[in-house]
């Protein structure tokens, strides 16, 4: 079964495409007009396993919110899209990751019920182009997307930079995880017997 999506959105504000397969290796083409946003990409695909092909325009002279935001949301329903039915995934997974001195606990639980919490504790700055408030509008927005509940929450750090990174890097080993064919199962796993709102 081929778990790919591809998904456009286009409004005033802005226009994106994004191809997904949760069934690959990494490889990535990230394009979009906030290049701290493009890295914090390049690492989601990398560390998650994600076939990822992003293109996406914006009204970045006003500031990258909606670019944030829309592209967080479209990248969630393709991966709600890819992941189907949901019939034999682990649904759940997290990770806590260090980098050099910041370290993040992400949990994430593909529910279809999109709950957020952000522990993730930043003064309001830039990091090259992006204000460090865009990271939290990012995986909000996702969780609203995909439908699922994530919790972010800071161990430790100082640099805002590799607090933002480690953030990305642990969301993805999470998704990587929660996306996961489970070998033992061939059912939804939910008691339920399925996983929407």
């Amino acid at each position: 079964m081929s778990r790919k999506a591809i998904i456009e959105r286009k409004t005033r504000e802005t226009s994106i495409r994004i191809e997904v397969n949760l069934d690959g290796s990494g490889v990535h083409h990230i394009d979009t007009p906030l290049p701290f946003l493009s890295h914090m990409l390049d690492q989601l695909g990398r560390h998650g396993m994600l076939d990822l092909k992003v293109e996406a325009k914006g009204d970045t002279e006003i500031d990258g919110h909606h670019t944030t935001e829309d592209l967080a949301i479209v990248l969630g329903q393709a991966v709600a899209r890819a992941l189907g039915d949901k019939k034999g995934i682990r649904r759940y997974g997290s990770a806590t990751l260090p980098m050099d001195e910041a370290c993040v606990t992400c949990a994430l639980d593909l529910s279809g019920r999109p709950h957020f919490v952000w522990r993730v504790p930043m003064p309001k700055a830039k990091v090259g182009d992006f204000d460090t408030e865009l990271a939290e509008v990012f995986f909000e927005g996702f969780a609203r997307g995909v439908g699922c509940n994530l919790h972010m929450h800071l161990v430790e750090g100082q640099v805002l930079h590799h607090i933002i990174e480690i953030c990305f890097k642990a969301f993805a080993r999470a998704l990587r995880d929660a996306v996961e064919i489970d070998p033992r199962s061939g059912e939804i796993p939910s008691t339920k017997g399925t996983l929407t709102e």
